[in-house]
């Protein structure tokens, strides 16, 4: 039988792009899916079109509300204790200057990108670590391994998920629970539509860059081949080339970047 099969996993972010992508690939492999967005209505349309429906569920969640991520969790504490790997995939991008922005717009991205996701992985760690079993696929990006313009919060935020997650894994050194960053470069998305501005309010326009990016189905089946080989972290696209810029020839790195159209 395939890796995923039978394995219970929670996608948040999985109503659009990489998430519904994940989703529809680990149905496909066998997998028991958990649904995990805002947005029900078309969580339900995606559970509908999935291999045995019945199979997989729903849960309507705001990864930015940390109140109401709360009571979501509590709610569903049997759902979350049979967890096999948790896919932190929700998360919202960032166009604004770090002048411009908000400390409130500041605050709602780290919510989306790090507070949610370091919730559920406390909810859903205590089962995996008594069972001894279990794996973390976080969505970061190049950006979390270096600073970008017009990207300062979103790039602290997946810095911050690269911390976290390499001292959990550190500290899971004798367990059997996988962790995963994948850093994606350029993929076909809405998440430069959906990105913030100084205000908070979306940027509405769409990158041509990412358009012409990997698909989101070929993002998602080249993470998940790394997630079951158990990889610690990936790099995907030609921005890993900066990734090792910075770490190598630091000066020319900082000379390239600055000269990047960061629109």
């Amino acid at each position: 039988m395939g890796f995923w099969n039978n394995k219970t996993i929670l996608i948040t972010g999985a109503s659009s792009g990489i998430g519904e992508a994940f989703a529809k690939q680990l149905a496909a492999a066998g997998a028991k899916i958990v649904l995990c967005s805002r947005n029900k209505e078309k969580l339900q349309a995606i559970k509908q079109s999935l291999p045995n429906p019945n199979n997989h569920r729903v849960v309507a969640l705001d990864v930015s509300d940390a109140v109401g991520l709360q009571t979501v969790i509590d709610s569903n504490q049997q759902i979350l204790e049979s967890v096999d790997v948790l896919i932190n995939n929700a998360g919202v991008s960032q166009r604004a200057f770090t002048w411009d922005a908000t400390p409130e717009s500041e605050r709602q991205i780290m919510e989306t990108n790090f507070f949610g996701a370091i919730a559920l992985t406390r909810a859903v760690l205590p089962s995996m670590i008594k069972r001894n079993s279990g794996q973390f696929i976080n969505m970061s990006s190049p950006a979390g391994k270096f600073g970008f313009p017009m990207r300062s919060s979103y790039s602290a935020s997946k810095h911050a998920l690269h911390g976290y997650f390499d001292t959990l894994r550190a500290e899971l050194h004798d367990k059997q629970i996988k962790i995963l960053l994948a850093c994606p470069g350029r993929v076909n998305t809405n998440m430069s539509k959906n990105a913030m501005t100084g205000d908070g309010s979306k940027h509405g326009e769409h990158d041509i860059r990412l358009a012409n990016g990997l698909s989101s189905e070929e993002c998602a089946r080249i993470i998940l081949k790394a997630a079951a080989k158990g990889k610690a972290e990936l790099y995907m696209g030609k921005e890993q080339i900066l990734i090792y810029l910075k770490r190598y020839l630091p000066s020319l790195f900082r000379a390239v970047v600055s000269k990047f159209d960061p629109k």
